[in-house]
C-alpha cells in the first residue's frame, strides 16, 4: 500500500509563491509512489506565528491527528517553524500518530533507518539549546546580582505609592488609578498588597 502524503506549503511575504514548492515535492512523492491526498497552506504567514494563527498548519496537526496521513512532505525545515523547539514538538507530534516526515531541502526522510537517527540527533539538540538558554540566563542573572545590580520590576517611588493608596482609599478603581497616575495596573495591585 503507498504511503498517503500530505504536502505543506508555506511562505512568508504576499510577495513570495507556495508555486515553486509544490511542483517539486509532487514529483519527489511520484517517484517515491506515494499518494498525495492533501494539500495545506499557509501563504503570507510567519513561521514564527502559533497554530492558531496558521490554518493550513493547524489543519494539517488535525488530519494527522485524525490519522488521514501517514506522512508529511515540506520543502524545508523553516517552513515547519522557526524554532528547534516548535520542530521537535512537531516532529514528536507526528511519531505519536505513526506518521512520518520529509524534509526536501535537507534530505530528511524519516521512513529511512538514517531519517529516524537524524531525527533522534535534532531532539538531543533541541534538549542542548534548551540546556544552554537556561545556563545563560542564569549566569547572567548570578553577574548582575554579583555586580550589585537590582533585579525585578522596579519600583515607582515613594511619592507615587503614598498617591495610589490615597486614590484607592478614595475609593477608584484599579485601573483609573493606573491610568491617572501613568503605570501598569500590576503596580497598583503590588502596591496594595504590600500596604495590604
Amino acid at each position: 500500500m503507498s504511503k498517503r502524503v500530505a504536502l505543506y506549503l508555506r511562505v512568508s511575504t504576499g510577495e513570495q509563491t507556495t508555486e515553486n514548492q509544490r511542483p517539486e515535492l509532487e514529483a519527489v512523492a511520484e517517484r517515491a509512489g506515494w499518494q498525495v491526498v492533501a494539500i495545506f497552506e499557509d501563504a503570507g504567514i510567519s513561521g514564527a506565528k502559533g497554530r492558531d494563527k496558521r490554518p493550513g498548519y493547524d489543519a494539517m496537526l488535525k488530519a494527522i491527528t485524525r490519522r488521514e496521513v501517514d506522512l508529511i512532505a515540506a520543502w524545508s525545515i523553516d517552513r515547519l517553524g522557526r524554532s528547534m523547539q516548535d520542530l521537535i514538538a512537531f516532529l514528536g507530534e507526528l511519531h505519536a500518530r505513526g506518521a512520518d516526515l520529509y524534509l526536501h531541502k535537507q534530505a530528511l526522510d524519516t521512513t529511512t533507518p538514517s531519517g529516524k537517527a537524524m531525527f533522534g540527533m535534532m531532539a538531543v539538540f533541541a534538549e542542548f539549546e534548551r540546556a544552554m538558554i537556561v545556563e545563560r540566563v542564569n549566569a547572567g542573572l548570578a553577574r548582575a546580582k554579583a555586580q550589585g545590580k537590582k533585579l525585578g520590576r522596579p519600583s515607582v517611588g515613594p511619592q507615587v505609592e503614598a498617591k495610589v493608596r490615597e486614590l484607592r482609599a478614595q475609593g477608584m478603581g484599579i485601573v483609573k488609578v493606573a491610568k491617572k497616575l501613568g503605570i501598569g495596573v500590576s503596580a497598583v495591585q503590588r502596591i496594595e498588597k504590600a500596604a495590604g
